[in-house]
C-alpha cells in the first residue's frame, strides 16, 4: 500500500453541490519522495497562491520520529516541483497528520481567505498528532520567499506537550476552510468514541463531525486562536429561559428546564468581590495554581477556596450520573489567580466499557474580564467553550439513566470560600434533520 495524492474535477459546474466527479487520467500526480515511507504522505492542505502567482500546498508526514510538512508548488495541480524546505518540523513528534496551514488577521476578528499575506497577518501551523490523537497548532510567521514558518513561541511549538490545542477532549483530524459569502474560516473536526468497539457495533454507527466552529486570532491577547460555534446553530434554538443566581460555597441548585438533553447554555459567573479578597490577602492561603491540573486533580469534587464552580450536564436526578463543566480559579506562588477550564466525565455513566477522561486546561482571563462559558449538550456529546472560545472541550459521554426527559441540569459552587453569582439563558434545541439531497431538490438548486 502506498500513500499518493490525486487529481479529480467536477463533473458538472453548474451543479451547486458539485455531486458527481471525473478522475484525471494521470494520477496519481503526487507520490512520496525519496526518504518518505510509503504509509506517510497524506492529507493536503487547501492550496495558497504564492507572491510568483504559484499554487502552494503542504503535506504532513515524518523522517524517524521528526513530524514534518512538506511543501510543493504548482501552476496546474498536474506537475509539482517540491521545494527543498519544509514549511516546519518538529523532533519527536511522530507522524503529522492532517495538517493544516492559513492566515490570520491580528487586528480584525475575521476570517481570511488561505492565500491573504501581510504585516497584519499571522500565519497558524496545525497537526494532528497519530501517536497522541492530538491536535496541535502554534501561531507564527511565514516566509513566502522560501516556503518556510517559524512559531513565535518555540516553547509551545506544535506538537509538543507543552503546544497550544484547538480542544483538550476528545477532537481529531481537523481541518479548516475560508467560507468566502460570510468572510470567516470554519473549523471541521472528527469526534471519535470513547466507548467500546463492541457498543458500536451493536448501536450501528461509530463516530461524528462536531459542530463546525469559526476560528480567529485572539487579538486581545495575541497568544492563542479563538473558536466559537457557527451562527447557524442558533437556528436550531427553541425556547430558553433566564436566570440569575447568587450560589454560596457548597451549593447545588437544579435548573429547571425540563429535559436537558438537547441544550445550549450560555453563561457568565462573578466570584464575590469579598471572596477574591479574603484570598488574596490571606498570606497562608495555599498557592495551588502551579500544581492544580484538570486531569490530575481529582474532578469537580475536589475542592479549592475558589473552585469548582460551573454546570453538571446530562444529571440524572439522584446525580448519580452527570458531567460537570467548571471554572477552577487558583492562587499562584506570585499571588496571582489563574483560572482553568474543565469537564469531568468520571461519573458520566454508568456504562463500564467507557473512557470517563476529566479534561482541560488554563485559560487565559484578562482584567475586568467576567468568566463565561457556552455549552452545546447533545444526548451523547458535550461541547463546551471558555472565555469565548479560549479553551475548549468536546467529550462523548454515554448516560444510562440522565437521557431523554430523565436527563437534567444542575448549577453547583463546591469552592470552600467562594461565593458565586452566576447570570445564564438556557435554550432548548431542535434535532438538525439532516437529509441528504433528492435529484430534484439538486435541479431546483441548479436553476437558482
Amino acid at each position: 500500500v502506498c500513500q499518493v495524492q490525486n487529481l479529480a474535477y467536477p463533473e458538472d459546474l453548474n451543479d451547486p453541490l458539485l455531486l458527481k466527479w471525473v478522475k484525471y487520467s494521470g494520477n496519481p500526480v503526487l507520490v512520496p519522495p525519496p526518504g518518505i515511507l510509503p504509509k506517510d504522505f497524506r492529507d493536503p492542505t487547501t492550496a495558497w497562491k504564492t507572491s510568483a502567482g504559484k499554487w502552494r500546498i503542504t503535506i504532513g508526514s515524518k523522517i524517524n520520529r521528526t513530524g514534518i510538512s512538506l511543501v510543493y508548488d504548482t501552476t496546474d495541480f498536474k506537475t509539482y516541483e517540491k521545494l527543498d524546505t519544509l514549511l516546519h518540523k518538529v523532533p519527536n513528534t511522530g507522524m503529522w497528520e492532517c495538517v493544516d496551514f492559513y492566515p490570520v488577521s491580528k487586528t480584525k476578528v475575521k476570517g481570511l481567505d488561505t492565500s491573504v499575506n501581510g504585516p497584519d497577518v499571522k500565519h497558524i501551523v496545525k497537526a494532528s498528532m497519530d501517536d497522541t490523537r492530538i491536535d496541535h497548532y502554534a501561531i507564527g510567521t511565514y516566509f513566502d520567499s522560501n516556503g518556510t514558518w517559524i512559531p513565535d513561541d518555540p516553547s509551545i511549538d506544535v506538537g509538543i506537550s507543552t503546544s497550544l490545542r484547538y480542544d483538550y477532549g476528545k477532537f481529531y483530524a481537523s481541518k479548516t476552510f475560508y467560507d468566502q459569502n460570510k468572510g470567516r474560516r470554519i473549523l471541521w473536526s472528527w469526534i471519535g468514541e470513547s466507548d467500546s468497539e463492541s457498543a458500536d457495533v451493536q448501536k450501528g454507527w461509530s463516530s461524528l463531525q462536531g459542530i463546525p466552529r469559526t476560528v480567529v486570532l485572539d487579538t486581545k491577547t495575541g497568544k492563542n486562536l479563538v473558536q466559537w460555534p457557527v451562527e447557524e446553530v442558533k437556528s436550531l434554538r427553541l425556547s430558553s429561559k433566564k436566570f440569575d443566581m447568587e450560589v454560596g460555597p457548597g451549593s447545588l441548585v437544579h435548573v429547571d428546564v425540563g429535559s436537558a438533553a438537547q441544550l445550549d447554555i450560555e453563561a457568565e459567573f462573578e466570584i464575590k468581590k469579598e471572596s477574591l479578597d479574603k484570598i488574596l490577602g490571606d498570606a497562608s492561603a495555599a498557592a495551588e495554581a502551579e500544581e492544580f491540573s484538570c486531569q490530575k486533580s481529582g474532578g469537580s469534587t475536589v475542592r479549592g477556596a475558589l473552585g469548582p464552580f460551573g454546570f453538571s450536564v446530562l444529571a440524572d436526578e439522584s446525580l448519580s450520573e452527570q458531567t460537570p463543566v467548571y471554572f477552577y480559579v487558583a492562587k499562584g506562588k506570585d499571588s496571582k489567580l489563574k483560572t482553568f477550564f474543565c469537564t469531568d466525565a468520571s461519573r458520566s455513566s454508568f456504562a463500564n466499557d467507557v473512557v470517563k477522561p476529566i479534561y482541560g486546561s488554563s485559560v487565559p482571563v484578562l482584567k475586568g474580564e467576567k468568566l463565561t462559558m457556552r455549552i452545546l449538550v447533545d444526548h451523547s456529546i458535550v461541547e463546551a467553550f471558555g472565555q469565548g472560545g479560549r479553551t475548549c472541550i468536546t467529550s462523548r459521554v454515554y448516560p444510562t439513566k440522565a437521557i431523554y426527559g430523565a436527563a437534567k441540569l444542575f448549577l453547583f459552587n463546591n469552592a470552600i470560600d467562594a461565593t458565586i453569582t452566576a447570570s445564564f439563558k438556557v435554550w432548548q434545541m431542535n434535532s438538525a434533520f439532516i437529509h441528504p439531497y433528492s435529484e430534484e431538490a439538486v435541479r431546483a438548486l441548479s436553476r437558482t
